[in-house]
C-alpha cells in the first residue's frame, strides 16, 4: 500500500482524538486546562518520541503536532518545548526537525546534546564504549560501567511527555514507554541490549532514576497503527490500523496493555506466536513504577 495512506492521518483528527482523551484523562472540560493540570508555563517541557522506526513505525509527527498545538495554545512558551529522541539523524529522517521549526519549538538529541557527567546509572557489567559515549577513549577500571544521562533531562527539561509507537520489540516485547525513555535517555547502552534478561533489569532501573521516571507527566501510546513484528524496520505488511490513541500517567499499565494487543493481532494475523521476556514489567512494579497485572488494570475506552 501507500505508505502516506498510513501515517498522514489527518493532524485534526488526531488532534480531536487526543484532546478528548486527555480531558477525560484528567477530569477537565477545557484542553488548556488539561495541560495546565500537568505542566506549567515556567516548566520546560521535553516530548520524547521514538524515531529510529521512521514517520510511520515509530511515534507519528501529526499527534506530536497536536500535543505541541495543545501546549503552545495553553501558553507554554514555544522556547520551552523540545522534541527529542537520542539521535539527531533519526529525528531528522522522520520529519521531527521539520515539524519544529514548523511549530516554532525546539528539536534535539540527546547525544548531540551531551552526557552528564554527575547524573548516571551504575552497573557492574562493562560496556565496549562507541564514539558518543561519555567515556569513550577513558582509560581505567571502571570504565564502562556507567550509563550517563543526557543533559537534555538533567539541566535543560524540567518535566517530559512519553510518546511511543505499538511496535513489537524482539527483546522486551513493545517499544514502549519504559523501553524508550530508559535506553533513548542514556549513553552507553549497548551493553543492555543483547539479552533479555539484562533488559529487564536496566531499563526499570534506569527509568525510576529521579531525572527520568519522577518527571514523566503523561504517557502516550500512538496506536493508530500497530505493527506486530519486525521490531526497528516498518513493514507495513505486518501492521494492523486500530486508530486508538492511549494516555496515561501509568508506563507500566500501558506497556502490558500494548503486549496484549501485540498477541492479539499476531493471533488473528496466524503469525509466529512470540513470547516476550514479562520480567522487565513485574520489576518495574517492584520498583512501584506502575501496575504490570493486567487484571488490575482500569481502562476507559472512548469512542
Amino acid at each position: 500500500g501507500d505508505h502516506r495512506d498510513l501515517h498522514s492521518f489527518p493532524t485534526r483528527r488526531s488532534s480531536d482524538l487526543f484532546n478528548r482523551a486527555l480531558k477525560n484523562l484528567t477530569g477537565t472540560t477545557q484542553v488548556s486546562a488539561a495541560w495546565l493540570s500537568l505542566v506549567s508555563t515556567q516548566d520546560v517541557i521535553g516530548i520524547k518520541v521514538v524515531s529510529w522506526p521512521g514517520a510511520v513505525s515509530g511515534t507519528r509527527p501529526a499527534l506530536v503536532a497536536a500535543l505541541v498545538q495543545g501546549l503552545l495554545a495553553a501558553g507554554i512558551p514555544p522556547r520551552h518545548i523540545i522534541i527529542w529522541d537520542k539521535r539527531e539523524s533519526d529525528l531528522r529522517t522522520a520529519g521531527f526537525f521539520d515539524l519544529a521549526q514548523r511549530l516554532g519549538v525546539r528539536a534535539a538529541g540527546g547525544e548531540e546534546s551531551g552526557y552528564d557527567p554527575n547524573t548516571f546509572y551504575d552497573s557492574p557489567l562493562i560496556g565496549n564504549l562507541l564514539w558518543g559515549d561519555f567515556e569513550f577513549g577513558s582509560r581505567g577500571d571502571t570504565i564502562g560501567r556507567k550509563s550517563f544521562i543526557t543533559k537534555l533531562l538533567t539541566q535543560e527539561t524540567t518535566k517530559t511527555i512519553n510518546v511511543t509507537p505499538l511496535l513489537n520489540n524482539n527483546l522486551v516485547g513493545v517499544s514502549g514507554n519504559l523501553y524508550s525513555l530508559a535506553m533513548g535517555a542514556v549513553d552507553n547502552s549497548f551493553r543492555f541490549e543483547s539479552a533479555p534478561e539484562r533488559l529487564a533489569r536496566a531499563v526499570p532501573e534506569i527509568y525510576a532514576l529521579p531525572q527520568l521516571g519522577d518527571r514523566v507527566v503523561l504517557n502516550v501510546t500512538d496506536a493508530l497503527l500497530c505493527q506486530y513484528e519486525g521490531s526497528e524496520r516498518s513493514l507495513l505488511h505486518y501492521s494492523t490500523v486500530l486508530n486508538e490513541l492511549r494516555l496515561s500517567r501509568d508506563p507500566v499499565a500501558l506497556d502490558v496493555l500494548s503486549l496484549q494487543e501485540l498477541e492479539k493481532q499476531r493471533q488473528a494475523a496466524h503469525a509466529a506466536i512470540f513470547k516476550p521476556n514479562l520480567d522487565l514489567y513485574s520489576n518495574a512494579t517492584l520498583l512501584e513504577l506502575g501496575v504490570s497485572d493486567p487484571e488490575k488494570i482500569q481502562v476507559e475506552t472512548l469512542r
